[in-house]
């Protein structure tokens, strides 16, 4: 079966506002397009607008890492895929990679956690079971591992 996250969650191309004096994108203009697969992974879940709205459920983002691979120039084409992680009564881990080019050369690599959010409260609040159920379906175990060795790590030199 087809899942609906199978799809890229965000293709474009480098704006012009998002390039640097070496005519690359900015770093941290890599991390807009990822933004944006995120809005449409919540929409995959069933917090889309109307959901978000049914709801009064949102997403936060708590924490992103972003790892650079590669260039993007001036009017590359991008894509980003996305795949849940994991997740549990209130958080969600993504990843998110991003290729350049025709030949989807990967450029970047980002892993975030959300938190669901009851917009009326402002505070944290359990997924509801539809988006649970959402999120359930998205997360396959066996794929996952391949995009885990971007997530997970940590900041720090080695001695």
């Amino acid at each position: 079966m087809t899942r609906p996250w199978d799809a890229p969650c965000y293709v474009g191309e480098v704006d012009p506002a998002w390039v640097d004096y070496n005519g690359h994108m900015r770093d941290a203009f890599y991390l807009l397009p990822m933004s944006m697969a995120t809005d449409e992974m919540m929409n995959r879940i069933g917090l889309d607008e109307r959901g978000r709205g049914l709801l009064g459920h949102t997403l936060y983002t708590l924490e992103a890492h972003l790892h650079f691979l590669a260039e993007a120039s001036l009017g590359a084409r991008i894509e980003v895929g996305s795949r849940l992680i994991e997740h549990d009564a209130k958080r969600l881990r993504l990843c998110h990679l991003m290729y350049v080019g025709i030949e989807r050369r990967l450029c970047a690599a980002s892993e975030q956690l959300l938190i669901n959010i009851d917009v009326a409260g402002g505070r944290s609040t359990p997924f509801a079971d539809r988006v649970v159920a959402r999120i359930d379906h998205g997360i396959d175990a066996v794929e996952a591992l391949g995009w885990r060795q971007w997530s997970g790590q940590r900041i720090a030199l080695k001695k």
